[in-house]
């Protein structure tokens, strides 16, 4: 019968249940065909709900649905508007949005409970761009689940939002198992943020199960640290910046990670305690032992009037970026695969570790997060300075050719240019 109906000329008809009171199909002059529910609100107001097309629901189907609205209205619940507040309700990127603008406005309290860091904010901003947004951003919050959170976890790990970089600044954008399970959690605790001060109702990402991630523990060994050290020497010689090859150094030698050298300021260095005093850090305000050999690293570069920056950009008054870049051609002169700027700094936790300094001394060198009340005690004294001193001159001999077993390591191919 539904099939056979007659179309109107203009507006539209209907076709009225037997069965079912209130329940029947809308024709339009257009041949869509819509079912519908005609019922009382519980405010007594006649109305009157399109819900579902024809032919993709089936007539029991459809009457199915009309019946369990019928029931809900008896409960005092308007299909109606529950309808209209769910085609009104928060999408994913209207999250997102929410989330930025409040974190950037320093309004959102993250660890420690201080405000969330403009450094974390960029951060999560760049997964939320380049992967929850253009995955899920379109979603509505309370249509999603764990396994939809999960499913884009593993698009995320199979290069689905990968991207090439763009012009300007920023990196490539790739997949992996790291990176999709970083990604997630950037999502719960955006989502956590919003359920806490009733922004949505639940947190669609609370449940969902994150990808294990390879714990990243490579190091250079003794002859590597030797081989990437003749590399610098040669680029040094060439058309290498001379102040990447010096933020590399400095990692090397003192375990910084890669923000906090690239970003270290001349004020917060005090040669007289052999120390950086950072003001910020991932883990909050540190004095940081250093060793000899990067404290020189560090007081022998030249100081550009108006420009806080130990490493300085080439252009403008902002630090130097591109130490992950001059670190790809340092290893790929030197034939060593697989050394980020992390590798570097692992590299001297572990150098540390051989010379049998204790884990809590290694954690300060480090500059870890405190663990427990023992390690709050931990202070800058003479003993973290004869370490930071003894590992910092050990990777400068291992890097500068002074032991002999890294001396016959040398190899003729690191004299032939750099890699572009």
């Amino acid at each position: 019968m539904i099939e056979t109906a007659t179309l109107p000329k203009t507006g539209q008809s209907f076709l009225w249940d037997g069965e079912l009171k209130g329940f029947g199909v809308r024709v339009a002059f257009s041949g869509v065909k819509s079912y519908v529910l005609q019922y009382r609100s519980p405010d007594g107001r006649l109305r009157r709900m399109a819900y579902a097309r024809y032919p993709v629901f089936t007539v029991d189907e459809a009457r199915k649905e009309a019946i369990r609205m019928l029931a809900d209205v008896t409960r005092g619940i308007d299909p109606a508007d529950a309808k209209q507040a769910k085609r009104a309700a928060p999408t994913i990127g209207d999250v997102c949005d929410w989330y930025l603008e409040e974190a950037e406005a320093g309004r959102l309290l993250g660890r420690r409970r201080m405000p969330i860091k403009a450094s974390t904010v960029r951060m999560e901003r760049s997964r939320i761009e380049r992967h929850i947004r253009p995955l899920i951003g379109h979603r509505k919050v309370v249509g999603l689940k764990p396994a939809d959170i999960e499913a884009m976890q593993a698009d995320i790990a199979a290069g689905k939002s990968a991207a090439e970089k763009g012009k300007g600044r920023g990196r490539s954008t790739t997949g992996g198992a790291g990176a999709a399970s970083r990604v997630i959690s950037t999502l719960h605790s955006m989502c956590e943020h919003a359920v806490r001060l009733g922004i949505i109702e639940s947190n669609p990402a609370r449940g969902a199960r994150r990808m294990a991630s390879n714990r990243r523990t490579r190091r250079l060994s003794a002859v590597e640290l030797g081989r990437l050290g003749n590399a610098m020497r040669v680029a040094g010689k060439r058309d290498e910046n001379p102040t990447g090859l010096a933020a590399v150094r400095l990692i090397a030698l003192s375990g910084f990670r890669l923000s906090e050298a690239q970003q270290v300021q001349r004020v917060w260095i005090d040669a007289e305690a052999q120390a950086v005093h950072f003001p910020d850090t991932k883990t909050g305000a540190q004095d940081r032992p250093i060793g000899k050999a990067a404290l020189d690293v560090l007081t022998s570069q030249s100081a550009i009037a108006g420009c806080p920056f130990v490493f300085p950009s080439d252009y403008g008054d902002s630090h130097y970026k591109q130490v992950p870049d001059v670190l790809v051609r340092l290893c790929a002169a030197a034939k060593i695969e697989g050394v980020t700027a992390h590798t570097l700094r692992h590299t001297f936790g572990s150098i540390a570790g051989d010379m049998r300094y204790a884990e809590l001394t290694i954690a300060a060198l480090l500059g870890h997060g405190k663990r427990g009340v023992t390690q709050g005690y931990i202070h800058i004294e003479e003993g973290l300075r004869e370490a930071a001193d003894a590992v910092s001159a050990k990777i400068a001999d291992l890097l500068d050719g002074r032991i002999s077993s890294v001396r016959q390591d040398r190899d003729p191919a690191l004299e032939r240019p750099l890699a572009a």
